[in-house]
């Protein structure tokens, strides 16, 4: 009965019109259009780029200083998302308190913010004059912010932190808490479950949490000039750098931005297939 149920069937689903590979038409061609409409500047950049001065434009100097200041501050800014995330996502996905859901939206809320917005909102709380904390650390302890290289890492930070928290959320809310009872059941302390079972486990999540956050630090524009300014040597990270550069040498700035698309492209291939599969 069951083999006659089977041989009924099977022609009806061969022949469904929804099964797997049947795309619609009109899908294919908005999909194409979609791939077109990232792809044609990618290969624009390629095209404009001049390829017989790239190694000149790299190794000049205002390219390396704003290379390894780039670096400094995305490294600097990932390190301190994933210091402060990873409490913070903690206490969001097991933690009971009022205002839970407020406290996740403000984290969240860099996410959609604009740049320069955000930029302005770091000048208010920041500002060596009239900063809500700044002007207290000016006053206080002589330290300024604005305009030095710890405001081009707070900026980066600002807006990669969220990514940061999303990701190692994540990890928290897919991890199978019965690994941790039952090491806690075995007699293991609060902090040897966290460091030998937890954080194991979350190992690929905190891996994106970090590189996330890294490559957006590192592609940081609005928020750091509006706050640090674009000072070479000091807050002329590679953005910077490539904005500059486009209102003088296009050239330049074309090479800067392959240099870019380079390293963002590393990214992906550094988190291990996650967004290519």
């Amino acid at each position: 009965m069951s083999l006659a149920t089977d041989s009924r069937r099977s022609p009806s689903t061969a022949s469904s019109p929804l099964r797997r590979g049947r795309i619609p038409a009109g899908f294919v061609v908005l999909a194409a259009l979609g791939v077109a409409l990232v792809a044609l500047p990618l290969l624009g950049l390629v095209l404009r780029t001049p390829w017989s001065r790239i190694g000149e434009i790299l190794a000049s100097e205002t390219a390396l200083t704003a290379l390894r200041l780039s670096l400094i501050v995305a490294t600097t800014s990932a390190a301190i998302s994933f210091v402060l995330g990873f409490p913070l996502a903690w206490v969001l996905v097991r933690g009971t308190f009022p205002g839970k859901t407020l406290v996740r939206a403000v984290v969240i809320l860099p996410l959609v913010m604009p740049p320069v917005v955000a930029g302005v909102g770091l000048l208010a709380a920041f500002g060596r004059r009239s900063g809500l904390v700044g002007s207290w650390l000016y006053d206080w302890f002589g330290i300024q912010l604005t305009f030095t290289t710890a405001a081009a890492v707070l900026a980066a930070t600002f807006v990669s932190f969220p990514l940061a928290v999303l990701a190692l959320e994540a990890g928290l809310r897919g991890l199978d808490e019965r690994l941790e009872d039952a090491a806690a059941t075995l007699g293991a302390s609060r902090w040897y479950v966290l460091r030998r079972v937890t954080v194991p486990l979350m190992g690929p999540q905190i891996a994106a949490a970090l590189v996330l956050s890294w490559a957006r630090a590192l592609g940081e524009f609005g928020a750091t000039i509006t706050f640090a300014g674009n000072l070479q040597g000091r807050t002329q990270t590679l953005p910077l750098a490539v904005f500059e550069q486009l209102q003088t040498d296009t050239d330049a700035a074309f090479a800067v931005s392959m240099l870019l698309i380079f390293l963002a492209f590393a990214v992906i291939l550094g988190l291990r297939g996650r967004f290519l599969r």
